[in-house]
């Protein structure tokens, strides 16, 4: 009886195993849906040419934005204002606007411009300035109609927490052939109208790029700084107290007061020293 009980129970566990696996191979695959996405690398200020789109399909909903396989020509001719990745799939996002063209200009969100700054050998922090880094500017020079001397040359962050567009003509990090960040002549700001204007006048004068976290983007106010400052540390020597010539001011007559004395039907006016005085 144990034996056929036993036999029983794995019977019914075989049939019901073999029921949920029956059901598991037929039952439907997932939707799938057929969406437009980048065949290769494609580098911002691409302009998409039908060679660099391919097509993969998606299970489930696509995400919003994504560009259908039935909406290819949407993406033909547009501008990347991103870095595309191969088998990634292409957002409107990613995209210039249609009739925007590629190139930098396509990079430039509405409201922004683009301010190209020049920058040398000396600024050695100009190779690393790669575009999505973060940067403050900071200006040094004499202010206009200073007439104290001797403070010398002053420093003063103008700008801060400043994205980097592009590094020369080249909208990624520019490298040698030994893999070297390469120097370059000029470095292109995202700023607004009001910071292009600050930063135009800030040209004339001497300029660094100073490089920040990308991560840490608070801006505080930083005071100024000169060079007379440098040299006011512990081991400066003290000035010498100076002796102001004070003039001595004869002191003021004091102020007679009158006191009316009336006896009787007679009236008479007697005048006195200042009690101030008198003390």
């Amino acid at each position: 009886m144990i034996l056929l009980a036993a036999f029983g129970i794995a019977a019914v566990c075989t049939f019901a195993v073999y029921h949920l696996v029956r059901n598991r191979i037929a039952a439907k695959p997932a939707a799938t849906t057929s969406v437009i996405a980048a065949k290769t690398d494609i580098k911002l200020g691409t302009i998409l040419k039908d060679e660099d789109l391919t097509t993969i399909a998606i299970v489930g909903t696509p995400p919003v934005g994504t560009i259908l396989d039935k909406d290819k020509s949407r993406a033909i001719g547009r501008g990347v204002i991103s870095d595309l990745y191969k088998d990634e799939p292409i957002m409107e996002s990613r995209l210039a606007a249609v009739g925007a063209g590629g190139g930098l200009a396509a990079a430039i969100p509405p409201g922004m411009r683009a301010c190209a700054v020049r920058v040398d050998e000396v600024v050695g922090v100009s190779g690393f300035a790669t575009p999505g880094m973060r940067v403050d500017v900071v200006m040094s020079g004499t202010p206009p109609g200073s007439n104290d001397a001797s403070k010398g040359v002053e420093a003063r962050t103008v700008l801060q927490n400043i994205q980097v567009l592009s590094a020369g003509t080249e909208y990624q990090q520019v490298k040698d052939t030994e893999g070297k960040a390469k120097q370059v002549q000029v470095v292109n700001l995202l700023v607004t109208p009001d910071q292009a204007q600050t930063l135009e006048l800030a040209s004339s004068q001497i300029i660094r790029l100073v490089l920040r976290n990308p991560l840490d983007t608070k801006t505080d106010p930083v005071l100024g700084t000169a060079t007379s400052n440098l040299y006011a540390g512990p081991n400066a020597p003290a000035e010498k107290p100076k002796h102001v010539a004070v003039a001595k001011v004869a002191p003021k007559a004091a102020a007679p007061y009158s006191i009316e004395v009336i006896n009787g039907s007679k009236t008479s006016e007697e005048k006195f020293a200042s009690p101030e005085g008198h003390q």
